[in-house]
């Protein structure tokens, strides 16, 4: 709500309101739903789900793109892109692998971007090839790439009931039993 009031705009002012769906960290997608969806609910405003990957994706330059963030677990979620002019289309949707398992689409050349270079760097680049022409891990999802890619679905009539908002999982298990740990050399 301050940065409403800093901006100088009430909630009943907006015309909807959108969240990262993810994917992303359980909690995190959890409370981004759930906070959006009780803002969208007591103000009568729909909702906008914008996947975490497409606006990394949005915020990254280059016409193919390769977006991988670390998922833990020795895991990354990823998903890929093709910009032309403003447009944003993916070609493959979010998924999540192990980093040696993930692959590029079978043409062209891409560029990589995202957390999972940074904390898999050695392996996810072997598992990319030579087609991965560069990669750079500091870039985040940010808000604004959010908001800018809601702002497009709004004017599209995208919008959903806040009901009908949920988060994006591509994983259903969101933790390692001990004994998975310990096989991949943790602690109990």
């Amino acid at each position: 709500m301050s940065l409403l009031r800093e901006c100088g705009v009430t909630l009943a002012e907006l015309d909807a309101i959108a969240f990262g769906a993810g994917p992303g960290a359980f909690t995190g997608l959890r409370l981004a739903c759930g906070v959006a969806q009780g803002l969208a609910l007591g103000a009568g405003k729909p909702v906008i789900p914008v996947s975490n990957l497409e606006a990394l994706a949005s915020q990254c330059p280059g016409e193919a793109l390769f977006i991988a963030i670390d998922a833990r677990m020795s895991e990354v979620y990823f998903a890929t892109y093709r910009r032309s002019g403003e447009a944003l289309r993916e070609l493959a949707p979010p998924q999540c692998a192990s980093p040696e398992a993930v692959r590029l689409p079978e043409e062209g050349h891409w560029a990589g971007f995202g957390s999972a270079f940074q904390a898999y760097r050695d392996v996810l680049v072997n598992a990319l090839g030579a087609r991965l022409d560069s990669f750079d891990c500091t870039p985040q999802p940010a808000a604004g790439a959010i908001a800018r890619l809601a702002a497009q679905r709004f004017e599209k009539g995208e919008a959903i009931d806040p009901v009908l908002a949920a988060p994006l999982y591509v994983r259903d298990k969101v933790a390692l039993t001990t004994e998975e740990r310990l096989a991949r050399g943790g602690k109990a």
